[in-house]
Parts: structure tokens; sequence; C-alpha cells
């Protein structure tokens, strides 16, 4: 594995964090409001775009609207079409849409570090008026970068399948890792297939409604240990997207000990992008296909003031 450039320690060298947890606070400055996507040089993107071939491309948001009904008591959106001149002009208005209930990402406003002190440490003031870590200080960036796809659906199905609590562990992202002839390089995003998303697609409407309801939903995700929270930091990506509902395995109330919410580790230690129901299965095949697993991946969040979340507005391209 890359250890990256000089500037980016490695987990051991991270400051301890009261509880056992380690903290990148500081590495990008003291006002930095963007974590690990400071890593997506020009030299990043010029080196990613170069990894289109064929010009295929794959669109990695759901269609909206199909997860149905939304997990956690979000809303679906709701569409309205405008006929401003019949015959001659539509226009169309969007309402209650929130951007974590289908294909998302979370920004560095998501979850706290701790309470009242968000990534590197942002107020709770700070965020509510637009100031730091929320998703417009990424769009004004743009994010344009290397793609890393792991499959571990296979390992997931083992186990259990994608309708239930299992956990993916350290181990399981290195072999996907291996088995895909890549190695991880800083800045870039790392995009975890377990299959979720393609069996949630086949459930009833009973089983969908059933699982939408916090205490009943299960789901595979990522391990919540001390062993993740290393191997996320030592690949130096700036993102880490799934096909799951919450990145990490789920039921995923945060656990006692410090490494109990890879959320609060991942978002509000470390400063890096958490995405969540993209749509991975028509890349995987392709991937497969032709046995290349890194992509260049785009991503245009919206620019809007202040906000929490976004959809990725992603593309895979090869």
């Amino acid at each position: 594995m890359n250890d990256g450039p000089g500037r980016l320690p490695q987990f051991r060298d991270l400051p301890h964090e009261e509880g056992g947890a380690r903290s990148a606070w500081g590495l990008f400055g003291p006002d930095d409001g963007i974590g690990l996507m400071n890593l997506i040089t020009p030299e990043k993107t010029r080196d990613a775009a170069r990894l289109v071939r064929r010009g295929a491309m794959f669109p990695l948001d759901v269609q909206l609207g199909f997860v149905d009904p939304p997990f956690f008591d979000r809303g679906l959106p709701r569409h309205t079409l405008i006929e401003r001149r019949p015959g001659r002009t539509f226009d169309d208005a969007y309402d209650n849409l929130f951007p974590q209930a289908s294909s998302q990402w979370d920004s560095l406003a998501h979850v706290a570090a701790r309470p009242e002190q968000f990534y590197n440490g942002a107020t709770r003031a700070q965020i509510r008026a637009g100031e730091r870590n929320t998703i417009d200080h990424w769009a004004r960036r743009g994010i344009a970068t290397r793609g890393i796809l792991l499959d571990v659906s296979e390992r997931v199905s083992e186990r259990g399948g994608p309708g239930e609590s299992v956990a993916v562990t350290a181990a399981d992202l290195d072999e996907a890792r291996d088995r895909a002839g890549v190695e991880f390089e800083p800045g870039d995003v790392m995009l975890v297939r377990t299959g979720f998303l393609s069996w949630y697609g086949d459930q009833s409407r009973e089983s969908r409604v059933r699982m939408s309801r916090r205490e009943s939903t299960a789901a595979p995700g990522l391990e919540r240990s001390e062993s993740m929270a290393e191997y996320l930091w030592n690949a130096h990506v700036v993102g880490v997207a799934s096909d799951t509902v919450g990145l990490e395995v789920w039921p995923g109330e945060e656990d006692p000990g410090p490494f109990g919410s890879l959320h609060r580790i991942l978002i509000g230690l470390y400063g890096l992008a958490i995405g969540e129901l993209w749509q991975l299965d028509e890349l995987a095949r392709d991937c497969r296909a032709d046995g290349r697993y890194d992509v260049f991946l785009t991503s245009a969040p919206w620019n809007f003031p202040g906000a929490i979340g976004s959809p990725p507005n992603a593309l895979a391209l090869k």
C-alpha cells in the first residue's frame, strides 16, 4: 500500500484522541474545512483522466425515489411539472427532497467528532452559518479523481447475504483490492460494492416498508473496528462510497468505545467523505469483463450554501 506523500502520517503516527481513537485535525491547517479532499490536486486529476480509454460512462446515482420508502424517517421527493406556456414551455419544482434519502455524499458537517466539535474544531454555530465543513466547500472545488472498485459481494453472500447485518472487514477489503490488481494512491475514492442495492430492488413493498424503520433495518457494511479505521486512513483515500444504507454495518447505533461509530471517526476525526446508496452494479459487471477496477471518477455535489448532504452526481469513466 502506498504510504503517500511525506506530509501524510501513517495511522500509527496520528495523535491519540481521548479513549484511543486517532485524529487528523490540523493536518491541512487550523481553518481547513474540506479535509482529505485536499489530496485531489491538479496533478491527481490529470493522471486520473488518463484512465479513460474507451469512453465508457457509468452513472453511479440511483433514480430519485428508487429507495421507497426512504430509510430512517426521511421523505420522498415531490416533483411538480409547471407548464408556463401551454405547448411551448415547461418548468418544474422539487420539494421534500432529502439528499440523504438516496445516493449521497455526507459532508464533514454531518457528524461531529465529539459533542459540539466537528471536523478540525468547527463549531455548531459555524456549521449552521455555513462557514466551515458544509458540502458547498467541496462543490466549489469539484471532485475529479481516481476511483477504485472493491467488490466484496461474494464475501457478504457467504456470511448471510445483503439483507443481513454482515460486517465487512479490513481483510475483506484488502482481498478485493488484491484480486482487482490495484494499489491505493493518495487522493483516490474507494467504491465498495456489497450487493445491497441490487438486492433491495428485488424486495417486496412489504419488505421495504419493514426495513425502512430504524429498528428493523439490517444491512451489510464496514466493520466498526480499529483495524478498519487504520486500513482506511493508511489507504489515504479522500472518500469511501458504498451501495449500502449507512456505509458501516447496520444496526449501527453508536456502540461504546472509541471505534463504535465509523461516521464519527471518518468524518469527524479524519475529514474523509462518506458516500451511501451508490449504484455500483453496472460498473462492477464491466470491471469483471475487462479486468480493470480503477476508473476516472467525477462528482459534482450541489453548490448550495450551508448544505449538509448532496446527491453525488457521480460518473465513472473508463
